[in-house]
């Protein structure tokens, strides 16, 4: 799925076995992600990246996560369910994502990069370089993580 159309048409054929299969909770996060990705394009006015899809991607995750949140907080657990269900069709689209075990292992390796370029231990003001560094190492290796697990560990990271 490298060129730009790849995961579109993906999803195009996904759509189409869902809807044989009757499933229309898959059929409507497919036609979800379709829609995400054509915005992505209309907004760029050309085919979004492979990086910019995963994006897209990401934060619909993202929304769904925080929809579970507020739909738990209200007490409404079948809504926060169906919110789950597509999280689960979204995330066969994205990159592996990194355990726990794994990504306190790279914010470790991307602390002792920083700190081997500055000479020092980094402090919790050079927070932003060690996310950085531990971003373009999850980018290299094709993994995600969200971006809240990666600033609590490197938070506790730097302060530890």
């Amino acid at each position: 799925m490298t060129e730009a159309g790849a995961l579109e048409k993906l999803v195009n054929e996904q759509i189409v076995t869902a809807m044989k299969a009757h499933d229309a909770v898959r059929t409507g996060t497919l036609r979800l992600i379709k829609n995400a990705l054509k915005n992505k394009a209309i907004e760029k006015r050309e085919a979004p990246t492979q990086a910019e899809s995963e994006q897209a991607l990401a934060t619909m995750v993202k929304q769904r996560r925080d929809s579970i949140e507020q739909f738990t907080k209200g007490n409404r657990p079948e809504l926060a369910a169906i919110e789950a269900a597509e999280i689960v069709v979204i995330e066969e689209f994205l990159p592996k994502a990194l355990d726990e075990a794994g990504l306190r292992a790279l914010v470790a390796e991307a602390v002792a990069e920083v700190a081997q370029a500055r000479g020092s231990k980094p402090t919790p003001k050079e927070m932003g370089q060690v996310i950085k560094a531990v971003q373009a190492r999850l980018q290299a290796a094709s993994l995600r993580a969200e971006g809240r697990a990666i600033s609590e560990w490197v938070k506790k990271e730097l302060a530890g």
